[in-house]
């Protein structure tokens, strides 16, 4: 009985050396569509973005195949939104530094307790150049799996049995803590969406495009967030009367085609975001690639 849960705590040391792997294989995916976001942001919606570059242990770099500007806000919600989705990405620093001489241009800190959190100068767009972003990552989660495979292998060889099980025991808490931080990140930025190449910021109920501002009203933000939360699908227009007006105790119909006609105005910005009509159903907020 004692060789099998050896056995069995050597595949799940080992299965969790995968999982490690995989999420780090994940990160660089997340790290691409950061730069995918911020040369839409600055209106380029043609160039690439060149291939993550690893220039440290945990520290990684984007590249770009044009000289670019950016809006420090967008770059701060963009990598906040997306890492969230990283379980090894708790905190990390992001510089931007310049291709000619790596001297930073900008740079702030993210922790997973917020008020650590460093970041400053937002609202001050940077002028057009070569940049490259550099994101170092804390080593807790690396170290994690390196750990865990050690201790794989020393129970494998039937040496230190209990150890290996009091602490793959301990590290099983590990993965349910890491989900937690990534939902309540995801929670604090669940009012800020990407619609192309705009940022849809629902707390401050406006529209950011290449430095500008559109300002939205309390009702044209309610019917946008529901688009936004289901891109690219048809939504049913008595749905959409339902949510907005049903909890004012009157659905008034023309009211509708009022509000998408003025948001169709709003996002003219972007060509690529559009919100068409879907005969004898509703609605659909197209975003093209």
């Amino acid at each position: 009985m004692s060789l099998l849960v050896l056995i069995s705590l050597i595949c799940v040391a080992f299965g969790m050396v995968g999982n490690d792997e995989f999420d780090i294989a994940r990160r660089e995916v997340l790290l691409r569509r950061i730069g995918h976001e911020i040369l839409l942001q600055s209106g380029d919606s043609v160039s690439r973005v060149l291939p993550v570059k690893k220039i440290a242990e945990n520290e990684y770099q984007i590249r770009f195949e044009n000289d670019l500007s950016f809006q420090p806000e967008f770059l701060v919600n963009t990598t906040q939104r997306l890492l969230a989705k990283d379980p090894l990405a708790s905190d990390y620093v992001v510089n931007v530094v310049t291709c000619a001489n790596d001297s930073v241009a900008y740079g702030y800190a993210i922790s997973k307790n917020k008020k650590d959190d460093i970041i400053a100068c937002i609202g001050r767009k940077q002028p057009t150049g070569c940049y490259m972003i550099n994101i170092k990552f804390k080593p807790t989660g690396i170290t994690t799996t390196k750990n865990k495979y050690l201790l794989g292998g020393l129970a494998f060889l039937g040496l230190v049995g209990f150890i290996v099980f009091r602490s793959v025991k301990q590290r099983e808490a590990l993965p349910e803590g890491s989900n937690t931080d990534v939902v309540a990140s995801e929670v604090r930025h669940a009012d800020v969406f990407t619609l192309g190449s705009m940022l849809f910021d629902t707390a401050a109920r406006k529209l950011m495009i290449n430095g500008n501002s559109i300002e939205l009203t309390k009702t044209e933000t309610r019917v946008l967030r529901i688009f936004a939360l289901s891109p690219n699908e048809a939504i049913e227009r008595s749905r959409l009367q339902k949510e907005i007006w049903e909890d004012e105790g009157v659905i008034v119909g023309r009211s509708l085609d009022m509000f998408i006609s003025k948001l169709r105005k709003k996002l003219e910005s972007d060509p690529n975001v559009n919100i068409a009509v879907i005969r004898g159903k509703g609605y659909k907020l197209e975003i093209s690639a």
